[in-house]
């Protein structure tokens, strides 16, 4: 019996969310074969040098040797290209596209294709990503665990219901902990700390902290109580940060996230 062809995922565009995913793909060992299609020829040669896929500068025959076709250009653009691809072989797409809904998808492309959405995170790069699905109705459970599988090469996966999505765009992005870290180190600095020791410090409180409760099996509410005891100075930092509006900004910021997801799907 002749051995299955493997499935060839294509990219359609080269930015910063493919190049992530192209680096832990590569990191992991991933060894299915990719291509990658962008309209900037400086983008895919660099592509194909520093990750070893193949490319193609001509869209058309890009979505020909899809099977699976990723849709990773920004939501702004997505109506546009879609428009242009009338037919494709793929069975399954998927569109990276924050906010841009699968009712949309379907309607821009139409023909065979079965959607599916993720939301990836830069941090794939080194294989720690989180990355949520969601699909259309009738897409097979085959497709679906080779969809989840592919993901997995690149760090965890979650499948949401579609509704869910743009709450989870705007909370899980790795921009808050940077933001967080930079925020925390800069005041740390003002109290007199070096750079270097303002970060090291930060980033302790930070990522350390949260990889306690990640892999271990005390509460949230526990591990709070433990490293804030009361009346000390932890408590007092995080009761004066509260008394700020800390958790107020927090909910603002979010909630104007979701505002920015919800007009994308309005394009």
């Amino acid at each position: 019996m002749t051995p299955a062809r493997p499935r060839t995922t294509v990219f359609i565009g080269g930015g910063r969310i493919t190049r992530a995913l192209l680096a832990g793909l590569k990191l992991r060992g991933f060894e299915g074969p990719i291509l990658v299609h962008d309209r900037n020829p400086r983008k895919l040669q660099t592509l194909r040098r520093q990750f070893e896929v193949a490319v193609e500068p001509i869209l058309f025959q890009a979505v020909q040797q899809a099977d699976i076709l990723v849709i990773a250009v920004r939501p702004q653009d997505v109506r546009e290209l879609l428009q242009q691809i009338t037919e494709t072989p793929s069975r399954v797409a998927i569109s990276l596209a924050a906010g841009i809904p699968l009712r949309n998808l379907r309607g821009w492309m139409g023909g065979r294709v079965m959607w599916a959405r993720a939301m990836p995170s830069p941090v794939a790069r080194n294989g720690r990503g989180l990355t949520a699905l969601t699909f259309e109705r009738g897409v097979r459970i085959t497709r679906r665990r080779e969809v989840r599988d592919f993901f997995a090469h690149v760090g965890g996966v979650i499948e949401i219901p579609e509704h869910e999505f743009d709450a989870f765009t705007t909370t899980y992005s790795s921009s808050h902990g940077y933001h967080a870290l930079a925020v925390l180190a800069n005041g740390a600095q003002k109290l007199g700390l070096d750079r270097k020791t303002a970060l090291t410090a930060a980033a302790h409180a930070l990522a350390d902290g949260i990889l306690a409760w990640r892999d271990g099996n005390i509460s949230l509410e526990d591990l709070q109580h433990e490293a804030a005891t009361p009346g000390g100075i932890a408590a007092e930092t995080l009761t004066t940060m509260d008394k700020s509006g800390y958790r107020q900004i927090v909910e603002r910021g979010l909630r104007a996230g979701m505002a920015r997801a919800r007009k994308n799907a309005k394009r």
